[in-house]
């Protein structure tokens, strides 16, 4: 194929050991997902001449390459918080299009949990204190207080309630009751969510995603390969990123955040509509994440979000559009920048691996799904890349 015209498909995807790792450092948990995901697509790691990876190490990803033993040609360390991967997935899939890789190895691994139970590290309350964030640190506003600032505009700007929000970490958490790698699996109610101690107004504790430890790996390969793998392409299809701020005084609108941007072109650039979509995998730090970026993707219109997530919408059982089929950061893992995690489920999906949480074609029962779209936010909605899948 000419380069710059050659089709990219993720052809091996795999988690390593998730939940709790007490006894794993975060290089370990790196290297087994990447066994895993090699293994899964039936290659060898000399075939892998391109690397990305964020958040270890002091040269990432210059460390964790040289722990694989991989010495690759085409390298990306891109670190914009959880949406860092499916950017990294972006620029990967247009690196194998132009001819400046074969094969793209995407991998992260943490121990965020277990390095807090060991003491080796506290909870991040605030990601700093220069540049501009020095504006808003010395006021407490913490993390998570923006995150809950912004659900909070659009309940008063939209009507949103509380007991809509909390219906996300409901079904979130009966989506991961079938998944049996979810770290947390039994059924809760609104009303369990909505007594819980507060962490943020509105924010209880079951609006937050879980601490865990865990990772994954994705690897994408160009057309030429596929024919060598074990397993089914997935195709990348259409790929968006944006940024949008990183001060909140300079965020112009709460109740939008940037996968209205990343989605619109991930979707323009794979020819394809919201409403063709059979299953969509979203960041969710909080249940206001999920919420707005399904207006923001164009499920359903800006303001609608409270009344979509209603009536077991995003359910893999019965649901118009399953949202998060693992259990999401919710309910299955969150180890830090959980972007990578929704790349793999999606592919998962696709290939018809879901077992007891495999969802299916929309209006199509029985048949596998032909689209799925990953979109993962990071920092405090600073930022977003979305990706839009298809199966062959």
């Amino acid at each position: 194929m000419t380069p710059g015209n050659r089709k990219v498909a993720v052809v091996g995807v795999a988690l390593s050991d998730c939940g709790r790792a007490d006894d794993a450092t975060p290089y370990a948990l790196h290297a087994q997902a990447a066994r895993r995901a090699l293994a899964d697509a039936g290659l060898g790691r000399e075939v892998v001449d391109g690397f990305a990876s964020a958040g270890l190490g002091t040269l990432a990803p210059v460390e964790v390459a040289e722990y694989l033993g991989l010495r690759p040609t085409w390298v990306d360390s891109t670190s914009v918080g959880g949406s860092t991967w499916e950017v990294m997935a972006a620029h990967a899939a247009d690196a194998i299009a132009g001819g400046h890789a074969n094969a793209v190895l995407l991998v992260y691994g943490s121990t965020a949990r277990a390095d807090i139970r060991a003491g080796r590290r506290t909870g991040n309350l605030s990601f700093g204190s220069r540049g501009p964030l020095q504006f808003e640190v010395p006021y407490g506003h913490t993390l998570i207080a923006k995150y809950a600032m912004a659900a909070r505009r659009h309940m008063i700007e939209h009507g949103t309630t509380i007991e809509q929000l909390a219906e996300v970490a409901v079904q979130a958490r009966a989506n991961a009751a079938l998944n049996p790698e979810a770290m947390f699996r039994d059924p809760i109610t609104v009303d369990d969510v909505l007594s819980g101690p507060v962490i943020a107004d509105p924010f209880t504790k079951l609006h937050c995603c879980i601490r865990s430890d865990g990772g994954a790996a994705v690897l994408l390969a160009a057309e030429e390969l596929v024919r060598d793998c074990r397993t089914a392409p997935v195709w990348v299809l259409g790929t968006g990123e944006h940024v949008s701020h990183a001060a909140m005084s300079e965020w112009p609108d709460f109740t939008t955040g940037p996968a209205a941007v990343s989605g619109r072109l991930a979707f323009e650039r794979a020819g394809v509509r919201p409403q063709e979509i059979d299953f969509a995998e979203i960041y969710d730090a909080f249940t206001y994440m999920t919420l707005v970026t399904l207006e923001d993707l164009g499920f359903c219109g800006k303001g609608e979000g409270g009344a979509f997530v209603e009536k077991g919408r995003l359910l893999v059982r019965g649901g118009e559009l399953p949202v998060n089929t693992d259990g999401g950061g919710l309910s299955a893992q969150h180890p830090g920048m959980r972007g990578l995690f929704l790349l793999v489920e999606a592919v998962r999906q696709l290939r018809g691996e879901g077992g007891e949480r495999q969802v299916w074609a929309r209006g199509r029962a029985g048949e596998l799904p032909r689209l799925g779209v990953a979109s993962g936010t990071g920092g405090w909605f600073c930022s977003s890349g979305t990706v839009v899948l298809g199966r062959g």
